[in-house]
């Protein structure tokens, strides 16, 4: 490819909407152009890198043993309103009418689509296991869209599913998706980690998240130093301590004016924030619920939502907070608190003498003991207390008992086991080996392809630009001609250029009439991970300078035997990514 010919419309400048480092460098790179808010035109060179992923994806996926097929991208209500999620997806799910009034909405994920299709198709157990696979384009209404192809209203996704006779095929099924995005993953060149995670709108029973590292992810991981667990924070579980087995005196009230935080009330009576009792209180789909732990502690929402098999958790309105308590909001407390539910957290189990709120206004109660003062509900929590809270570094690994690291991940690959939930509420069934009518279980597996590009991009940058794995780079090797007026430069540029092509290796040929300062600083820009620089200078001496765009090594390779030390030299660059 001839950097002449080329469609690559670069910016000197990064536009003011551009937050994160990957937006800013696509937007300049001219790998993408904004149409509407979180929808974007792919530009050759962003394209060249999204089919890249896409193919290397394909081949996984290929070698796993799924198939590809195509589902629509419109879908019809009516497949939504049977699997039960029309109104539960909530308002991500962009619904419209057709010319005669029927419902239908843009397809963000495809299960609906994909059980409908082989409830009609599949009949024995002879069918199964089956695993089908699509890379489309997808689309989702985010309230607020932001970071370019990391939080998209339209973005780019492999979405795969899998159907089993039984828990021992879904196993086996998950376990060969998961080793299949490992390999995926590690040859896009993205450092990364598998970590347990939360099913959210998708459903199911068991889920990873494939995170790569980066400090500009929106997810934080628990990771252990001393073992394999790792989890997302949302995901990330805590043990219940010992018991306490002391008490304290009657609890009393005292007064606490103006006091409405937790450092507030623990200032003005000088106690430590642990010793807060902190009272949150929800509306979980139409219930009242109170929810108790430290008060240096924050609640976990998703944990909240799933022991509660909840479908909406919101915090109380400042209204239903006086309503429930008859104090304004800050002054509430679980001591005679009049609501539907109370559940505390574990590690309210663990101490006594807590400070909590009177409900009332500018009071508050010392003395609480929990056991003795508390009545919790145990209608979803056994024992009254669960995991409720967020880990934090001062937890120890729940597996292990080592320390944690939280490091910043971006979510770039899901693996899900849905088991009955989609197979069983739109009847896909089939018959077993005795001409028992099962129904069929489920697994669903998706990669963000476009958000690949923007992950990769936000792991592998410097202040010239982005730096993209060899595998996924939309030209591995940027040859540069220094002089366009010399022959013999222009002649050994377009030399080199047809033989790495030859070779399978994508490469542009910079042959503009540019100065160098120009094409140096577009060739870093864009991320080629490999530069070739061609002078009349260095073919007079016999050598050619070249670029390792990672480290930004630069050498002397001789003219004599330039292929075998170019393909010497781009060994060593693969190696450097792991790609070797």
């Amino acid at each position: 490819m001839l950097f002449s010919k080329f469609y690559a419309p670069t910016l000197k400048e990064t536009p003011a909407e551009a937050e994160v480092i990957s937006h800013k460098l696509l937007l300049r790179a001219g790998m993408i152009r904004k149409l509407t808010s979180g929808i974007y035109t792919y530009m050759p060179l962003g394209l060249r890198a999204i089919n890249k992923v896409a193919n290397i994806v394909r081949e996984e996926m290929n070698r796993a043993g799924a198939q590809e097929i195509s589902m629509p991208m419109v879908q019809p209500a009516d497949l939504w309103q049977e699997s039960g999620r029309w109104e539960f997806y909530g308002k991500e799910l962009l619904r419209l009418k057709d010319r005669n009034g029927r419902d239908y909405c843009l397809g963000p994920t495809h299960e609906e689509v994909i059980t409908d299709l082989i409830r009609g198709e599949v009949r024995s157990y002879r069918q199964l296991p089956l695993n089908l696979y699509q890379i489309q384009t997808k689309f989702r209404d985010e309230i607020r869209p932001r970071f370019g192809l990391m939080r998209g209203r339209e973005f780019i996704m492999k979405d795969a599913y899998s159907f089993d006779k039984d828990d021992e095929g879904v196993n086996a099924s998950y376990q060969a998706m998961y080793d299949a995005y490992e390999r995926i993953f590690t040859r896009l060149g993205l450092q990364f980690r598998a970590v347990s995670a939360d099913s959210g709108a998708i459903g199911g029973s068991f889920s990873h998240e494939f995170m790569v590292l980066a400090d500009t992810g929106e997810d934080t991981l628990a990771v252990c130093t001393s073992c394999s667990y790792a989890a997302n924070l949302e995901k990330a579980e805590l043990k219940p301590g010992a018991p306490c087995t002391e008490t304290c005196a009657p609890f009393e009230q005292v007064a606490t004016p103006g006091k409405h935080t937790v450092e507030d009330v623990a200032g003005f009576l000088a106690v430590p924030t642990e010793k807060i009792m902190k009272t949150l209180l929800f509306d979980v789909d139409g219930r009242s619920v109170a929810v108790l732990l430290r008060g240096d502690r924050e609640v976990n929402d998703v944990k909240l939502k799933n022991m509660l098999n909840a479908t909406n958790v919101d915090l109380a309105t400042p209204e239903q907070v006086q309503a429930w308590t008859g104090a304004p909001v800050g002054f509430a407390g679980p001591v005679g608190l009049k609501v539907d539910a109370i559940y505390a957290d574990f590690e309210i189990a663990s101490a006594t003498d807590f400070v909590c709120g009177a409900n009332a206004a500018d009071a508050h109660l010392l003395h609480v003991d929990p056991r003795r003062d508390i009545t919790l509900s145990t209608d979803a929590a056994p024992t009254g207390y669960a995991d409720l809270r967020s880990i934090t570094l001062d937890d120890p690994c729940p597996a292990c008992g080592g320390p944690l690291t939280m490091p910043k991940g971006i979510e770039v690959g899901h693996v899900f086991k849905l088991g009955t939930k989609y197979s069983k509420a739109m009847n896909a069934t089939f018959l077993d080996e005795n001409g028992k009518e099962q129904v069929i279980i489920m697994g669903c597996y998706g990669i963000g392809v476009s958000r690949v590009v923007a992950a990769s991009i936000e792991q592998n940058n410097d202040a010239n630009g982005m730096i993209f794995p060899p595998s996924i780079a939309p030209f591995e090797v940027t040859v540069l001609a220094m002089s366009t007026r010399d022959e013999k430069v222009m002649t050994m540029g377009r030399e080199i250029h047809d033989w790495l092509e030859s070779q399978g290796i994508d490469t542009l040929f910079d042959d503009r009439d540019e100065r160098p300062g120009v094409k140096f600083n577009e060739a870093d820009l864009m991320g080629s991970p490999m530069q070739i620089v061609i002078g009349g200078k260095g073919l007079e001496k016999g050598v050619l300078e070249v670029k390792n765009r990672k480290t930004g090594e630069k050498r002397e390779l001789p003219v004599a035997d330039w292929q075998n030390a170019i393909l010497e030299w781009r060994k060593e660059v693969m190696k450097e990514w792991g790609l070797a």
